[in-house]
């Protein structure tokens, strides 16, 4: 038997306000969320301009303001992506930051710094304590150690289950992949979310997942060992979303383990991950929500546009920012209010929407003040678990608004309303291990140059209101 917490894990702000009643009524008949308020309505108006940012320190501001200006400039992005690429990718000691004492502190006090939390226990420890006293409810906390095959073993991807070859894949990479993952599970605590990338798991994951197959025998061993641990310290897992090649078989994987952990209604253990940005996505969601109806779980959602965009085909993915938007905020919609909705149709007529646990992941400010306008609205289900987080590193505008609401700051009154708590997603790992992580965010940021430029612009103003404050300004 499943050793299941049955305690109910509290991820959003508590109220005293009552539930809207049964018969409340359906979206058809409320406002739009495409025309709800972008800026939410405070009891008072602020003495002074609102700063989200002062919660941070100094040292944050600067290093973030830094890495911005780098990111969104079109002279210093290549070299550096360039810079990044050798050292993600040599096997050369020299380029190796495990290996490499001098570059291991360059890239622990500015990029590493930036984007991770620690090395180890207690590295880790600290920079969460430093999140959890800004006002962050907690983190999303994943391994960023991940398998990189060369292209003679992706072009002969095999089962690798059997002979030397199994033998190798399970102490090479699903060994170390479980080691690291319980130990980032033990990590967490209980207000934090454990990220889960299945592929991280190399050969035998991949295979399968790309064939739609069953996780192979010791690759099974270790998810069922890593889901009872979390299940045992009701820390959630959250199961990442990859490229579409093994997507489908991320999916059923994620069902299968919410089928066994998330009995407790309105409380999941494992959530899967939703990408907007790919125009399947509503079916797919739609699909998986009638499952959890009709066989009686608790469907976790981890919510996001998507983060594959160079490498999915283009024709799946929505032909404008604009139409990925209005999915990301339609969705978002339904599930709060756990009624379906003309983005998120039920498949068949009279399927009740189950209960669901909620976590959007998004960097877009918009959306974000949407959300919050909707989990105060009357239409809300006020006891469906909701959380929002963002990238550490990233959208700290975004992230610390949000912060605002929550707890009050510099020019904000602390919000009497259902505020969704704030998180932040961070991973942790040696210098050399997060190295591909921090490719990715690197690229990430290359592709969403206005938004990157938006953060960048965030900063530089509070900087310029911390010196004028400091010179004896008003602002």
């Amino acid at each position: 038997m499943v050793a299941t917490s049955t305690r109910r894990r509290h991820i959003h702000s508590s109220t005293t306000r009552p539930s809207p009643p049964a018969d409340q009524p359906t979206l058809s008949s409320i406002t739009s969320v495409n025309h709800l308020p972008t800026q939410i309505t405070r009891e008072s108006p602020p003495m002074v301009q609102p700063a989200p940012l002062s919660v941070l320190p100094l040292s944050t501001v600067l290093r973030n303001l830094a890495t911005t200006s780098i990111s969104s400039s079109r002279v210093l992005l290549p070299p550096s992506l360039a810079i990044m690429n050798v050292l993600a990718h040599s096997n050369r000691a020299v380029f190796n930051p495990d290996k490499n004492p001098l570059l291991r502190w360059f890239l622990k006090k500015t990029f590493y710094a930036q984007f991770c939390a620690g090395e180890n226990a207690a590295e880790v420890r600290h920079t969460v304590d430093g999140l959890n006293k800004i006002g962050f409810t907690g983190v999303i906390l994943g391994y960023a150690r991940e398998i990189v095959l060369t292209e003679t073993q992706t072009q002969n991807l095999s089962a690798c289950d059997s002979g030397p070859v199994a033998d190798e894949c399970v102490r090479n990479e699903i060994g170390p992949w479980a080691t690291g993952t319980l130990e980032t599970v033990r990590l967490a605590r209980p207000t934090d979310f454990v990220a889960l990338k299945f592929s991280g798991a190399g050969r035998q994951a991949l295979y399968a997942l790309k064939n739609r197959l069953p996780p192979p025998k010791e690759l099974r061993k270790a998810i069922d060992e890593i889901c009872n641990l979390a299940a045992e310290r009701d820390v959630p897992l959250l199961f990442d979303a990859e490229q579409t090649a093994v997507q489908a078989g991320i999916d059923d994987w994620t069902l299968e383990y919410q089928r066994k952990y998330n009995k407790t209604p309105g409380h999941a253990i494992i959530y899967g991950t939703y990408q907007t940005y790919l125009k399947s996505t509503p079916s797919t969601l739609a699909s998986h929500l009638a499952a959890a109806s009709k066989e009686g779980f608790t469907l976790g959602i981890k919510l996001v546009r998507g983060a594959y965009l160079g490498a999915d085909p283009r024709h799946i993915i929505h032909d404008t920012k604009a139409d990925t938007d209005a999915a990301y905020n339609g969705i978002v919609e339904s599930l709060i209010c756990r009624t379906w909705n003309s983005v998120l149709q039920t498949p068949k007529p009279s399927t009740p929407f189950p209960h669901v646990s909620i976590l959007l992941g998004s960097h877009n400010l918009e959306s974000v003040r949407k959300a919050r306008a909707i989990r105060d609205s009357p239409s809300a289900d006020r006891n469906t678990e909701l959380a929002i987080a963002q990238l550490q590193g990233m959208a700290d505008e975004v992230s610390c608004e949000l912060v605002c609401a929550s707890k009050g700051c510099e020019g904000f009154v602390k919000e009497k309303g259902d505020v969704p708590k704030a998180y932040k997603y961070i991973v942790w790992g040696t210098t050399g291990e997060c190295m591909k992580y921090l490719l990715r965010r690197a690229h990430e940021n290359r592709d969403a140059v206005a938004r990157t430029k938006s953060g960048r612009d965030a900063m530089w103003a509070e900087v310029k209101r911390r010196v004028g404050r400091g010179l004896g300004f008003a602002g």
